[in-house]
């Protein structure tokens, strides 16, 4: 299944627009753009929202027809169950996840034995946790990691933009990372030369415009088949000013919409 993430709303939700919208705005304009599955990623006001809040977003999502996801960083026990525990209230059954959070970085034998202290309470919930590649975590560690914790309920949400800051090419990182794929990042890539042709930039393109071969991933991955949502995000940077920054985000979600839905 195709769905949004909360970094295609990233701008949109920033408190650098006016009227930003909320959890519930970005629910109903996932649902204008027929789309029927949100992953609410590193949104940090979710942490923040009364228990009152949380039952009203989770209930807009049920009216609205739209599946929920979950994002976070880390994998501290404590705060795995806490998002374990707003799975339950949004009826998700993903939570994807980073090796490390912000001021938290442990070694792959201590993440190892958190991940086995909180897996027994996932598998029993029917949840998938799914930790994402990127360029702190080599993509060889991170599959050493979820075969070594050996939980059903374990793989890997494939991001291959992350990975090319960590000097691994995208289409190595879906080939190996392919049989333990849980949930994919859906966004496109590229390099541009700086002003002065001094160095490049490595940022986002509109989807089907860059670098990434989003073919291969679907033939290697075989995400309709195995049940792997497609979460569609972006790497879009500010654009001057905020009414610019926002169509441009709105114009490159339904690029990747079409996208995604042409090469099927």
């Amino acid at each position: 299944m195709i769905g949004l993430g909360s970094y295609a709303f990233f701008w949109q939700q920033s408190e650098r627009v006016p009227a930003p919208l909320d959890l519930i705005g970005a629910l109903e304009r996932t649902r204008e753009l027929d789309v029927d599955l949100f992953q609410i990623c590193d949104y940090a006001p979710l942490l923040l929202m009364s228990s009152a809040e949380l039952g009203e977003a989770a209930l807009a999502a049920r009216r609205l027809g739209i599946r929920i996801e979950l994002g976070t960083k880390g994998v501290s026990p404590d705060h795995l169950m806490t998002f374990l525990r707003l799975a339950e209230r949004f009826d998700a059954n993903l939570v994807r996840s980073m090796v490390y959070a912000p001021g938290f970085r442990p070694g792959l034998e201590e993440a190892e034995r958190m991940l086995r202290e909180v897996m027994p309470a996932y598998e029993v919930e029917g949840v998938t946790l799914a930790l994402e590649t990127y360029e702190q975590v080599p993509t060889a560690d991170l599959i050493g990691l979820v075969e070594r914790v050996g939980s059903h309920r374990i793989g890997i949400c494939l991001d291959p933009a992350n990975v090319v800051a960590g000097l691994e090419l995208p289409r190595d990182a879906v080939e190996r990372c392919a049989p333990l794929t849980r949930n994919v990042h859906a966004k496109d890539f590229a390099f541009s030369r700086q002003e002065g042709w001094v160095g490049f930039t490595y940022s986002g393109a509109p989807m089907g415009e860059g670098l990434h071969d989003y073919p291969h991933l679907l033939a290697t991955v075989n995400p309709e088949a195995r049940g792997v949502n497609e979460i569609v995000e972006h790497w879009l940077p500010w654009q001057g000013d905020p009414e610019t920054t926002v169509q441009a985000e709105i114009a490159w979600t339904t690029t990747a919409l079409d996208y995604l839905r042409s090469i099927r």
